[in-house]
Order: structure tokens, then C-alpha cells, then sequence
């Protein structure tokens, strides 16, 4: 069976992600370290979680697989102070260009991906948000940071936030896009490498690869989650 047929049903999977050697002598080389946010503060740190809702999820057991590793952070980080982050898929206005580029059966399945009704209950049902804590934000554009189309950059303003983790799916479509944006507009981006989900390694790691030559951090959800418990210790 191909990556891309992949159905209901199957087994929950783990990417087999990766960063090449010589990309991360690369930036030894240039900064004398291998990451650059060797730190973070949690109180200015916003995990979001990007299209985790059914029509993405069920299909893939990629996604299923991220599930753990979503919801360890979340836990993580709300109990140190930080913020959790939703963003569903909105359904935006019917455009020429999107039907005459997926055809207009697909460009609607799209345009409706997110589901309706409160956005809490749009998500995946393995996924626990907390309502009265964490933020939910639809996005009209693949990045949850394009200006204009997410509340998310304005929200995440408000809470001083400068760094975000990204997770969530597809890595190398609306996860990657959001990284892109991020960092463009001035956060500390570290993408989670086992908190993303593609339709196959080649596709992750190759966004993998991307975001960490030249837009943010590529780092495991162990990485993270002990960032998270040093960073507790300090204010201790």
C-alpha cells in the first residue's frame, strides 16, 4: 500500500524523521550551537495545534499517532503557565481560483475540512482542550500567521507570547506555512518533529529540513517537554 492510500483503520504510525548531519554542522558552524532557542520562557510560549479535526485525521494514521505527543505538551505547558492553541480550518468564501485549481468538488470538501458548530467540539476526539484556558481560532488561509486570515497572531500578542511550537497537520502544508509566517512576523518558531503529521516521511522531512536551514528549530517532544521542566526549575 502507497503512502498517499492510506484508510481508516490503519495502525496508528510514527514518522521516521530526521535532520542530516551536515545540516546541523551547518549551523554549528555559523552560531557555534546546534539550536538556536536553547531556552524558553512558558509563560511567552504558545503551543498551536493546527487542523486536528476529523477530516484530516481519520484518514491518516500519521496523524493518529501525534495524538500522545500533542497532548503531552499541552498538559506540559498549561501547568507551567503557557498558552494552548487551536486552529481549525474556517470555511472562507468559494473562490474561482481554488475551484479551478482542485476542481470544484474538492475545493468545497476543503473549504468545509473544519467541520461546524463550537469549535472545541470540531476537533479530534482523542484531542482534550480545556474551553476555559486554551484559545480556539479558525485560520481562511493555510498559515495561522498570514496576516488577515487568524486571529492567532493578534491573541497571541496580547499574551506577549515570542515563542511558538508547531504541531500538528499536514507538516508540509498548513504547519509548514504557519512556521513560514512566524517567523516572518518575529516569533521563535521550533517546529516538533513527532508532533507533526504528512502522508509519508519524504514529505515531513522534507519540511523538516526547510524549517530548521532557515526558519526555526526542529526539535522532538522530549527536547521540548525538558525546556519546559528547566524553565519551571529557574522560577522555582
Amino acid at each position: 500500500m502507497r503512502h498517499e492510500e492510506v484508510a481508516m483503520g490503519d495502525a496508528e504510525r510514527t514518522h521516521d524523521w530526521r535532520i542530516e548531519t551536515r545540516e546541523y554542522e551547518r549551523h554549528e558552524q555559523r552560531r557555534g550551537r546546534r539550536f538556536a532557542f536553547t531556552r524558553l520562557v512558558p509563560e511567552r510560549t504558545a503551543l498551536v495545534v493546527i487542523d486536528m479535526v476529523p477530516f484530516f485525521v481519520a484518514t491518516n494514521p500519521y496523524c493518529r499517532g501525534i495524538v500522545p505527543a500533542i497532548g503531552g505538551l499541552a498538559d506540559a505547558l498549561r501547568a507551567a503557565g503557557g498558552t494552548v492553541a487551536w486552529v481549525l480550518p474556517g470555511a472562507g468564501a468559494r473562490t474561482p481560483a481554488t475551484e479551478e485549481f482542485h476542481g470544484p468538488e474538492a475545493a468545497e470538501a476543503y473549504r468545509t475540512a473544519g467541520g461546524s458548530g463550537p469549535l472545541e467540539g470540531r476537533l479530534w476526539h482523542g484531542l482534550a482542550p480545556r474551553p476555559d484556558e486554551d484559545l480556539f481560532v479558525e485560520k481562511f488561509a493555510p498559515s495561522a500567521f498570514f496576516p488577515g486570515r487568524c486571529a492567532l497572531p493578534r491573541l497571541l500578542e496580547e499574551r506577549r507570547a515570542d515563542t511558538v511550537l508547531i504541531t500538528g497537520t499536514v507538516t508540509n502544508v498548513c504547519c509548514e506555512s504557519s512556521a513560514r509566517d512566524a517567523s516572518t512576523l518575529g516569533f521563535r518558531v521550533v517546529m516538533v518533529a513527532d508532533a507533526n503529521a504528512a502522508r509519508c516521511d519524504r514529505d515531513h522531512n522534507a519540511t523538516l529540513h526547510t524549517i530548521y536551514r532557515s526558519f526555526g528549530d526542529v526539535r522532538p517532544s522530549t527536547d521540548v517537554l525538558t525546556m519546559i521542566e528547566a524553565a519551571s526549575r529557574r522560577e522555582d
